[in-house]
């Protein structure tokens, strides 16, 4: 795609405090030592047998909410369609070992609260900001009837929303060539681009009750591969059950910070 035809820039940042919980919009974020953004997947549940506990792993996640105070301070954990379990706000981020409790209490056992100002990610080799257009998500959700764009956002849980661009633009930060990766810049913060982003068992559930969109990934699946555009690397998808971008931050970057706003220069 021409460059000249299309005016990205940086619409949305979500952080993700709690990792598997729920988002919180931001005006802007800095980046870390590691790559990611400060404060984004900083908390992460493990159970006894020291494994995440996520939405990949049981779907009870979803049913717990967290609000967030304006300048991420406290967290407010609740559980609306649950009776016996108290809303309680905690610290943030310090306050993860009264939060263990809190947790260990909903999930009926043993609940370690770990804290890291550098995050938990998914992908610990491309452990930057996962990015997806504003048009991606309108697209995929126009292939669910009932499902909407910001329900899509819920699902796939992306750190950085790209707009002025077409649908899946984001599928050129990454090369045909797993060795190349593409570099590009988000305002002052250069990136390297490095695959389409595998989903799991969750953007099929709904965020809120965990109930299941029978058929989900199938019919994602064949849409996204009957309408992967002519700039789509076809030899990075083994499968089609891929939305966004993941990609590296190098450490010269820790300290910067990305704006809403922020223009995106390939």
């Amino acid at each position: 795609m021409e460059s000249s035809t299309v005016s990205p820039r940086l619409a949305n940042i979500r952080l993700h405090p709690i990792k598997a919980l729920d988002p919180v919009m931001v005006k802007e974020a800095r980046i870390g030592q590691s790559g990611g953004l400060e404060f984004d997947r900083a908390w992460a549940l493990y159970s006894e047998d020291g494994q995440w506990v996520n939405g990949k792993r049981t779907a009870a996640v979803h049913l717990i909410r967290a609000a967030y105070s304006s300048i991420l301070s406290s967290v407010t954990l609740y559980v609306p369609v649950r009776h016996g379990i108290p809303t309680k706000t905690f610290e943030f981020p310090g306050g993860s070992a009264d939060a263990a409790q809190w947790f260990s209490s909903y999930f009926e056992q043993t609940i370690t609260v770990r804290y890291s100002l550098e995050g938990f990610p998914d992908d610990t080799i491309a452990n930057g900001p996962t990015i997806i257009s504003t048009a991606s998500l309108d697209a995929a959700a126009a292939w669910f009837p009932g499902l909407t764009s910001s329900d899509m956002r819920l699902r796939f849980r992306a750190t950085l929303e790209i707009d002025g661009v077409p649908p899946f633009w984001e599928d050129q930060l990454f090369a045909a060539d797993v060795n190349a990766p593409v570099r590009f810049r988000v305002g002052d913060v250069q990136f390297e681009g490095s695959n389409p982003c595998a989903r799991c068992p969750v953007p099929p559930r709904n965020p809120q009750t965990g109930a299941e969109f029978t058929g989900f990934q199938k019919r994602f699946s064949e849409l996204r591969r009957s309408t992967l555009p002519a700039w789509s690397p076809l030899e990075r998808f083994d499968h089609f059950y891929r939305m966004a971008t993941n990609t590296r931050v190098a450490p010269s970057e820790s300290g910067k910070t990305l704006r809403v706003g922020n223009p995106v220069l390939l």
